[in-house]
């Protein structure tokens, strides 16, 4: 006759027992018998509600993949002769990719001549590199390639921390919003019951 090693529900070992008497104490608790080491000898049997472990395994599954964190890489454009105001506003944006753990690939166009000046390129994404150094590092160093010169700025955080971070402030701002919308309570304990107005 057939033998298991049982487990309980509470993963508490039931011991030896044949394959008949564990589908009895499974029957009898109105639970599955599971066999969750087939290659062990004896093969290993659990009792188990099956459908909830299911569920249960499905949502952990499913929670994994949305925490999952695919890092993106953004672009940014920008030619050698930018103005303070434009440097200004894409320095902003890479700054808000690399806090969100995205990587940076910053890239600069040549126009007509200005292919010669491979220096001024470099120049100008070496600034770029030293004002975000804060958030992100150079993971690609500026390269040549035809008219354009790119470089890529890695976060130093990773997006699963970034995200679990922006979670964390939204969290927190509808605590804080939640807190403000509440009447304030009564510091003395008096009543406040509001005042009658006169009638007119």
């Amino acid at each position: 006759m057939p033998k298991v090693l049982l487990v309980g529900p509470a993963g508490e070992q039931v011991g030896i027992v044949r394959v008949e008497d564990a589908l009895r104490l499974a029957t009898e608790a109105d639970l599955d018998l599971v066999e969750v080491a087939p290659g062990a000898n004896p093969p290993v049997c659990r009792l188990m509600d099956y459908g909830k472990y299911k569920y249960e395994a499905n949502m952990k599954a499913r929670e994994a993949r949305k925490n999952q964190a695919n890092t993106v890489q953004k672009e940014i454009r920008m030619g050698l002769k930018i103005d303070k105001h434009d440097y200004e506003t894409k320095r902003r944006n890479v700054e808000k990719f690399l806090d969100g753990g995205d990587k940076v690939k910053v890239i600069i166009r040549f126009r007509g001549r200005e292919q010669s000046r491979p220096e001024m390129g470099i120049k100008l994404l070496g600034r770029m590199a030293e004002d975000v150094a804060d958030r992100g590092f150079v993971e690609a160093h500026p390269r040549q390639d035809g008219r354009s010169m790119v470089m890529v700025l890695g976060p130093h955080k990773k997006k699963a921390q970034a995200m679990a971070e922006a979670r964390k402030r939204r969290s927190d701002a509808e605590k804080a919003a939640a807190r403000t919308t509440q009447a304030p309570e009564a510091s003395d304990g008096e009543d406040t019951a509001p005042a009658e107005t006169p009638e007119s």
